[in-house]
């Protein structure tokens, strides 16, 4: 049998999840706050995506919402598993109008990979539920 065990992130790693966090909460504000404004780009980009355009302020409102809960320790993870499937929606929106793969339709996937990096690089909980593990040479014992 071979032992296992999660290693816990040094402070280097610490401090690439804080900025990872930061960032996240930052850009996704920053769209939250532009839906909720319902800026004449953002109505505009809302039709080319096949959406009605008052769609945008309650988009940004769901997302100011999952920002919250992502934001705050306790329930950072609710958040970031909420803030996953908001992030599903659009890479589905985007590739069924047919936008570049890599670059606007995977953008949301490297969203929802940078929240949750910043989460495992800071948080205990989230290294249990997600243990990547690295495998020791195995002991005599085990046999």
């Amino acid at each position: 049998m071979t032992a296992t065990h999660t290693a816990t992130p040094g402070k280097t790693a610490r401090r690439i999840g804080l900025v990872l966090y930061v960032l996240v909460i930052a850009f996704l504000l920053f769209d939250a706050v532009f839906h909720i404004l319902n800026l004449q780009q953002v109505k505009d980009s809302s039709i080319d995506l096949g959406l009605r355009e008052e769609m945008a302020p309650i988009t940004g409102i769901v997302m100011l919402i999952i920002l919250i809960l992502y934001a705050i320790p306790t329930t950072s993870i609710l958040g970031a598993i909420v803030l996953t499937g908001y992030l599903g929606g659009a890479v589905l929106t985007n590739w069924r109008v047919e936008k570049p793969l890599l670059s606007t339709v995977f953008f949301a996937i490297y969203v929802g990979i940078a929240a949750w990096a910043a989460l495992y690089l800071r948080d205990e909980r989230v290294r249990s539920i997600i243990p990547l593990r690295r495998t020791l040479p195995s002991d005599s014992t085990d046999r």
